[in-house]
């Protein structure tokens, strides 16, 4: 089975009032529109993931995510396209929802568990799992070295140079990746993540064990709106307006969060007069599934 997608991810230029009056360009990568389930960082950080369990000759795919997972329905799709078993291990008491109606529409089997015993995701592993040789773990989020590989190839596709990219931040691998792929080609490029995760200062650990090597970058800690799932009508409006501004579908966890503070370090002079900088789509727009009833 050949584990791939072609990759269709342009570059677009995003214009508006703001930064025409700050005299800074503002482009956004379209990797939203790599695959309608398997998009974005979900594909690059399960690329490597799936060629090993395929090098292993695994074919029993088990990953872990909450109940509106963009992962776990990502997961379900590459294993329905490449020929996998799947199995998710869901957060909290059993729910019926639309990502998870997706998820198993792709096949994937689930199985919810609380969550004292969810924190000890290996121990879960092997408590289902210890007697299948067939089955492959998948940290949530596809957080590994290998998802960190994947998501450096971004930087390759890039046929120009910014000042500055941004991107979200939930588990650290899709940063780690991106300020690899920037160290590798010598790139001035000064990278910022933009943790969705309420005190998200410990982020800098989780992204700092995936570099090679060490780099400077920084962390914007203020965009998080309550924490990872929450938001806030100011969030909320800043994203219908960017949509229909735009016509670039967004979500309320992860690219949502990573333009509103773009837009207000631009507000508030963060960027050099002449700057040209790159925001990352990372996809996920199927986190909307669970964010309706906020709009």
């Amino acid at each position: 089975m050949d584990i791939s997608l072609e990759i269709y991810s342009p570059v677009q230029q995003i214009k508006n009032e703001l930064f025409a009056g700050k005299s800074i360009q503002v482009f956004i990568k379209r990797d939203d529109l790599i695959h309608p389930t398997i998009s974005g960082n979900k594909w690059r950080k399960l690329k490597y993931v799936l060629l090993q369990a395929q090098v292993q000759n695994k074919t029993h795919l088990v990953t872990f995510g909450g109940t509106y997972s963009n992962h776990l329905l990502a997961t379900a799709a590459a294993a329905a396209k490449f020929g996998f078993k799947a199995t998710g291990i869901v957060r909290g008491e059993e729910v019926e929802n639309d990502t998870l109606f997706l998820c198993k529409l792709h096949g994937m089997q689930l199985i919810f568990t609380d969550r004292d015993s969810y924190r000890d995701k290996p121990a879960l592993f092997a408590k289902f799992f210890a007697d299948d040789e067939q089955a492959f773990f998948i940290d949530e989020g596809g957080a590994s070295a290998g998802g960190a590989k994947g998501v450096s190839e971004l930087v390759d596709e890039l046929t120009d140079t910014y000042d500055h990219i941004f991107c979200a931040c939930g588990t650290g691998t899709t940063a780690a990746g991106i300020i690899n792929g920037l160290t590798k080609h010598n790139h001035p490029t000064h990278f910022n993540a933009v943790p969705v995760l309420k005190n998200g200062g410990f982020m800098k650990h989780e992204i700092d064990k995936f570099l090679a090597p060490p780099a400077n970058y920084s962390l914007h800690l203020n965009y998080h709106f309550g924490g990872y799932g929450k938001t806030t009508p100011e969030l909320i409006q800043f994203i219908k307006q960017f949509v229909a501004d735009t016509g670039i579908l967004i979500e309320p966890i992860y690219t949502g969060k990573m333009l509103y503070a773009m837009y207000d370090l631009a507000a508030k002079d963060h960027f050099k007069p002449g700057s040209k900088i790159l925001a990352i789509h990372s996809g996920g727009i199927w986190g909307l599934l669970g964010m309706k009833d906020k709009f």
